[in-house]
């Protein structure tokens, strides 16, 4: 049976009308046959084949504005339009125990704050401050317990089978941490040569098609059906500025130290499988603050770097640099996060499941929580959106600016130094172990 995950949708139409109008795909031409496939009553075969046809006519449109604006999706006209002022060589490294400190606080705080926001992942932002607050729990200050929640509770809050702070004794198996490990295997299969082929080739080799989402799921099926990177990025594939590549950063950011320019070109080889344009930014962004994090202890100079390496003209740069604006003028988180949910509904899947609204999210709780780790991440995750992507990355960036030997231990004790995957042969990982495989990788 060929999965309802796999097959265009209502919802899949939805999706591909928001990301045109954002991007500025003109599909006016085709805009009677959307209406014609939303409003019908069934989604049957002859349905989903007419919405494919439709779907792969707009991959060709997107294309062409692509080529035509000032958001490429291609390495070298991205790098083109870097600004002048970016972080532009290498920084020295210090020594090998001060590096590792470093990568081991970014993979438990990356843990860490998936962790706390993964019970979340799918609330709104009122459901998360209303139970937090029934259960003596709000503000929020640390992991989450769902053992106060009531039997009313329960009835009103989504908290069956979610992983609690108190239903767990490790970072249990999660997207955002898959393809962390993802980006190891890899690395260490093919070095610093790894080409988007191989990480689309790994993908099927180790990853399951169900444990993918969004932008992913549709690349996966292009691979499949013997679409080849980057056209893999675009055809059916209404999701391609959506979160998923901005969440793949990590390792790329930790195997460069230092270095944010080559950890962004290697998050560019990672995106380009499966988005486009803000969508491969938000990897690019986060990779190259990961390695500037790590020898810089200024979060402002570390979103500066991320944004060194990407367009300055883009959506993401701009909505970026207001958050940046507004923190510099004194503007608090709640300010911050107010803004995020008047620009963007949180109600609508494009809009919470999409790279600029959680990079806004990310930015603001990075340069407001005054280098505090807790602050940083509750702050990411109090707001709603994509509460387990966001709390991971600004984990992670936290993580490597402080280092395991000040990451407060409360929020590396639960993790019990034990990752669970999905991808296939390592099911099972010491963060441990990932953080001496990451810095062997580094400093090779």
């Amino acid at each position: 049976m060929y999965h309802i995950w796999l097959q265009s949708s209502k919802n899949a139409l939805h999706a591909e009308l928001r990301q045109c109008d954002e991007e500025g795909t003109d599909i006016s031409a085709l805009r009677a046959r959307f209406d014609e496939l939303l409003g019908a009553e069934n989604e049957d075969d002859a349905w989903r084949a007419r919405a494919d046809e439709l779907l792969d006519e707009v991959s060709e449109l997107s294309a062409s504005a692509e080529a035509e604006g000032s958001e490429p999706s291609e390495l070298r006209p991205i790098r083109a339009l870097r600004p002048a002022s970016r972080w532009k060589t290498p920084r020295p490294l210090p020594g090998r125990d001060v590096v590792s400190d470093h990568i081991l606080g970014a993979w438990q705080g990356r843990c860490a704050g998936c962790l706390l926001g993964k019970p979340f992942e799918g609330w709104r932002k009122e459901q998360i401050e209303g139970f937090c607050a029934e259960t003596g729990q709000w503000p929020l200050r640390g992991f989450v317990s769902a053992g106060a929640a009531t039997d009313d509770m329960s009835e009103r809050y989504p908290i069956s089978d979610r992983p609690f702070i108190d239903r767990v004794d490790h970072m249990v198996s999660d997207d955002d941490t898959n393809y962390t490990a993802a980006g190891l295997l890899i690395y260490e299969r093919h070095g610093r040569v790894f080409t988007p082929g191989n990480v689309a080739e790994f993908w099927m080799q180790y990853l399951p098609v169900l444990h993918v989402c969004t932008a992913e799921r549709a690349a996966y099926r292009n691979f499949v059906c013997g679409v080849d990177p980057p056209r893999s990025a675009r055809l059916r594939n209404p999701y391609r500025e959506w979160i998923g590549a901005q969440i793949r950063a990590d390792f790329w950011g930790y195997v460069c130290p230092g270095d944010p320019a080559t950890a962004a070109e290697f998050a560019w080889r990672d995106a380009s499988i499966s988005h486009v344009k803000n969508g491969v930014y938000g990897e690019m962004w986060v990779a190259a603050m990961l390695a500037a994090a790590a020898v810089e202890g200024d979060l402002r100079a570390v979103v500066e770097a991320g944004l060194g390496e990407i367009p300055r003209g883009s959506r993401l740069a701009s909505e970026v640099r207001e958050v940046v604006a507004l923190a510099d003028g004194g503007a608090g988180p709640d300010e911050l996060m107010a803004r995020v949910h008047a620009r963007w509904d949180e109600g609508v899947g494009h809009d919470w499941c999409h790279t600029i609204s959680n990079a806004s999210i990310v930015a603001a709780a990075l340069l407001t929580c005054g280098g505090d780790f807790a602050r940083a991440v509750t702050t990411a995750v109090a707001p709603g959106f994509d509460t387990d992507c966001n709390g991971a990355t600004v984990g992670s960036i936290m993580g490597m600016l402080l280092g395991a030997s000040i990451l407060p231990p409360e929020w590396a004790r639960p993790l019990n130094d034990r990752l669970s995957t999905d991808i296939r042969g390592a099911n099972e990982v010491r963060i441990t172990d990932m953080a001496i495989r990451t810095v062997n990788l580094a400093l090779s």
